[in-house]
């Protein structure tokens, strides 16, 4: 197996010629159930059930699991289709069909740990020409392990926190109809360092909004870079837009929904597979975050597009750039 290589041909055969043990971590995005046809011999997704398209996504990740290192992880991203008619399972015409659930819970099933569901919220999502339902605006990324105890860097996507707790923000914005806006007084803004946020605020307006004891004695405990630099495990609803790669197909996923999945997900210098490869969008984050990649591709034409791009993350990584 070599690595930063994609390699061509039907996803479930290529990973079977793969050693054991020998990747740190997986992010991908199969073909959705139901709805595009890729115009390729062999593609997935064309099923004519959904308990057959699940059938299918279990005997490929049961080879992904066999090439993963014991402490790696998947990140897996699927979306959810509706059927037009009858198929299987129970589904009456209209149904929505929880294709991501039933991949997940049947992963479960062959022995993969499912450790979070992570809502991809999209705030542009694709308009739907429907008038009796919502408009579907989010996907779900499933973090899914080989083992109990796996790698996972929480700190490499900790973000920014709020020094008033939610709570209180709108206790007070519900109590008082002169209540501070969250500008002034519900939400501390976060500088690069303690200094320049010194340097911006005076001591007046650094103590502003401070009217509770318990909070006065939380924040007098940290110290003023802790102040301004407090930060929070991320939570599990992403918001990202949807990008456009003008070059790929349509169903390419934006690169700020994978780089959290690579930063925590795979150690640095370690090996990430995409065994749905597309537009290359994991390996371009792969490379651009100093790691390696393997990508498995049905469509020649998507593989050449593919390394173009990764090719042109690779020129600024050799050139220094992260």
């Amino acid at each position: 197996m070599e690595v930063n290589k994609i390699y061509q041909g039907n996803t479930l055969e290529v990973v079977k010629t793969f050693p054991d043990n020998c990747i740190d971590c997986c992010i991908t995005s199969p073909p959705y159930w139901s709805l595009r046809d890729y115009e390729i011999e062999g593609q997935l997704g064309l099923e004519k059930t959904p308990e057959e398209y699940v059938s299918k996504m279990v005997d490929v990740f049961r080879e992904v699991k066999r090439v993963l290192k014991k402490e790696a992880t998947l990140w897996l991203n699927l979306g959810d289709s509706y059927t037009a008619g009858g198929n299987g399972g129970g589904l009456k015409p209209k149904d929505l069909c929880g294709i991501p659930w039933r991949v997940a819970f049947a992963l479960q099933s062959g022995g993969w740990y499912l450790r979070s569901d992570i809502i991809w919220s999209k705030p542009n999502p694709m308009p739907e020409s429907v008038t009796d339902r919502p408009t579907r605006a989010h996907e779900y990324i499933f973090l899914l392990t080989k083992s109990k105890k796996y790698f996972y860097n929480a700190e490499a996507i900790k973000e920014p926190s709020i020094y008033f707790d939610d709570y209180r923000k709108n206790r007070v914005k519900e109590n008082h109809k002169s209540a501070p806006t969250a500008e002034r007084n519900g939400i501390r803004p976060v500088y690069k360092d303690a200094r320049s946020y010194d340097g911006k605020h005076s001591d007046k307006q650094r103590g502003h909004g401070r009217r509770h004891a318990g909070f006065n004695d939380r924040w007098d405990f940290m110290n003023k870079k802790e102040q301004c630099f407090a930060m929070r495990n991320k939570r599990d609803v992403w918001i990202v837009a949807t990008k456009p790669f003008k070059e790929a197909h349509f169903a390419t996923f934006p690169t700020k929904l994978i780089e959290p999945c690579v930063l925590a997900g795979c150690p640095e210098g370690g090996i990430i597979l995409d065994p749905f490869m597309g537009s290359g969008t994991t390996g371009n984050v792969a490379r651009k975050f100093d790691r390696n990649y393997v990508g498995i591709e049905l469509n020649p034409q998507y593989i050449k597009i593919a390394e173009k791009r990764i090719s042109k993350e690779d020129n600024l990584f050799n050139g220094g750039h992260s």
